[in-house]
């Protein structure tokens, strides 16, 4: 193999292969091999880049050149303009407020993160084992079994300050250590890779992206532990992340990174996949271990913990994937690095799955404490139209909303819980003032609702019997008790559903009853949606002043509910009207109101 020029990094992520990256990819490789350039022109599959709203990307390097939106047309102009004559295609760089930015690293979405658990997600190809040892894969292991003890590594994460970055928070060097003290014939290490929050996809990029961070710290932790089997439970809606894992554990055996005898010592481990069939309840780690073991995915009561009792009635250590992902560097880099950074008691980076109304949607790693606006506006590019933030859901079902006023709010676990919401697994969904809260919150408790087991009667009950109140309200025919009644209910589950996810799954109602109660209200006593919203309580008008009498809105009714002559005011049939909206998307003059 001889040394390239050039390296063009392709994003192969879910999000950029449903915008065609491999067409994107082909198109690449055979016009190099066209121009007999293969030899000094390298292209590379990676995992998520982070920047999902701006595929298919590709970056050129060793100048960082970042091009966004290619398209199979696009790659002649790429390799003959930059390629052979070194000159950037103007139309392809990333573009905002009338500047253009030549490389990856100027770009505010990328210069302002710090990637620790994505440090190599969208630089290596996940499927080839060498890129990864290549940027100091299982350097780590190999450091463990080499110069540390197990209680060594232990303390270091400890020492570090890694909280659980599944949801809880709970320190990780704790959860070791109480799993390594614990007796049984046999231990596990289990990977949590079951991650259904709406709008969450961290820990599927990671897998896909860099699976042998992941595999590396698993091993890491069976020797801390004592441990020589790991499972890795992964939803079977991830088909990508299962694939490039099954390569990675195979590569991995054949190296000897995973297997017997690992690095020349005595320590044997090994892992397999366990694909479970996307319950979200699954999420929860006693009902993720009843499903390793083939039973029907429901959570069991708690104590015992899994670290006493948990695969087969054996000691078990569950960690999610972001979490094993910070493992490795900092067995590297050392415990004091990584308490370095981030807050006192959160520290670190965390990984956010930003999405919704806003300009920069994708994968984004900042240190802890890292406020929401800095998210939002300076990484995130702003809201969408240049519309007005009304809130962000942090925490996906079992979170909680933040309203304007936190803004400022740092994202770390104590801020969140304070405010009524919570970290979760770190999906963040950005929307608008034309975003209805109680329809929100419905859409929320629809989903916890639809995913309860319903092994509990406060979740199996409750959740309906919220969920029902909510649908009444967006229908226009809520009462004002049902306030207090939403309250009770959701307060009742909080104390005594089994789970955390039942638990958790009245946030959302409580958090925006608590910010946004003057919306349900409107919904109530004024049958109105404030933000436009709640189809049912549309009721769409002329306003006389502005209406020039074109006709455009009645001839583009499907149920001719407008009528009017031309050049007089038109007016609205509110029996007949279904209330579609196309009047108002077709009217040039914003002569038709619909709030």
């Amino acid at each position: 193999m001889g040394f390239y020029r050039t390296h063009v990094l392709v994003c192969a992520g879910a999000g950029c292969i449903s915008s065609n990256c491999k067409a994107v990819h082909r198109s690449l490789v055979t016009e190099l091999q066209n121009l007999e350039l293969s030899q000094e022109i390298k292209v590379v599959e990676t995992g998520c880049i982070g920047s999902c709203d701006l595929g298919p990307v590709i970056v050129l390097y060793p100048e960082g050149v970042f091009y966004q939106k290619v398209q199979p047309e696009d790659v002649k102009l790429i390799v003959e303009e930059h390629l052979l004559k070194g000159r950037p295609v103007q139309k392809l760089l990333y573009q905002t407020n009338n500047e253009v930015f030549l490389k990856y690293e100027d770009i505010n979405f990328f210069k302002r993160q710090v990637r620790i658990a994505l440090r190599n997600v969208g630089i290596i190809n996940p499927e080839v084992i060498e890129e990864y040892i290549a940027r100091n894969g299982y350097l780590a292991l190999g450091k463990a079994l080499t110069e540390m003890q197990p209680v060594d590594v232990i303390e270091t994460i400890k020492k570090s300050g890694l909280r659980g970055r599944g949801g809880a928070g709970f320190p990780t060097g704790l959860k070791w250590e109480f799993t390594m003290k614990a007796s049984g014939a046999q231990k596990y290490v289990v990977c949590n890779a079951d991650e259904g929050d709406p709008g969450a996809f961290m820990d599927r990029s990671i897998l896909e992206g860099d699976p042998h961070s992941v595999l590396e710290a698993m091993a890491i932790a069976g020797y801390a532990i004592g441990a020589q089997q790991g499972y890795v439970y992964v939803r079977a809606e991830y088909p990508l992340a299962v694939e490039r894992l099954a390569k990675a554990i195979e590569h991995a055996r054949d190296y000897g990174l995973l297997g017997n005898n690992i690095f020349g010592t005595d320590f044997n481990f090994d892992v397999e996949i366990r694909v479970g069939a996307g319950a979200f309840v699954c999420g929860e780690e006693t009902a993720l271990i009843a499903s390793i073991e083939g039973k029907r995915g429901e959570p069991n009561p708690k104590p015992p913990f899994p670290a006493v009792k948990g695969v087969w009635g054996m000691p078990t250590l569950l960690n999610n994937v972001e979490t094993y992902a910070n493992i490795p560097p900092i067995i590297l880099k050392g415990a004091d690095w990584f308490a370095g950074i981030g807050t006192e008691k959160s520290k670190g980076t965390k990984v956010f799955a930003v999405a919704g109304k806003i300009n920069n949607t994708g994968l984004v790693e900042v240190p802890m404490g890292t406020t929401l606006r800095e998210i939002i506006f300076d990484i995130g590019g702003g809201i969408l139209g240049g519309k007005r933030f009304k809130a962000a859901q942090t925490g996906g079902p079992s979170g909680g909303c933040l309203t304007e006023d936190h803004l400022d709010l740092p994202m770390d676990y104590e801020s969140l819980t304070a405010a009524g919401s919570m970290m979760g697994s770190g999906g963040l969904i950005v929307m608008d003032e034309d975003t209805c809260m109680v329809d929100v919150a419905r859409f929320f408790l629809e989903f916890t609702q639809d995913e309860s087991c319903g092994k509990c009667t406060p979740c199996r009950i409750g959740t309906k019997r919220m969920l029902d109140i909510l649908t009444r309200i967006t229908q226009g025919k809520g009462v004002p008790a049902d306030l207090e009644t939403l309250e009770t209910v959701a307060k009742t589950i909080k104390q005594t559903a089994l789970c955390g996810l039942g638990q958790s799954a009245p946030n959302p109602v409580l958090s925006t009853l608590r910010y946004f109660r003057s919306e349900y209200e409107a919904h109530i006593y004024d049958k109105t949606c404030p933000a436009g919203a709640c189809k049912a309580l549309l009721a769409y008008k002329v306003k006389p002043e502005f209406c020039k009498g074109c006709g455009l809105c009645a001839k583009n009714c499907p149920v001719n509910a407008i009528s009017g002559e031309p050049k007089k005011v038109y007016t609205i049939d509110q029996q007949l009207c279904v209330k579609c909206g196309l009047c108002a998307q077709k009217c040039p003059f914003k002569a038709i109101d619909y709030r």
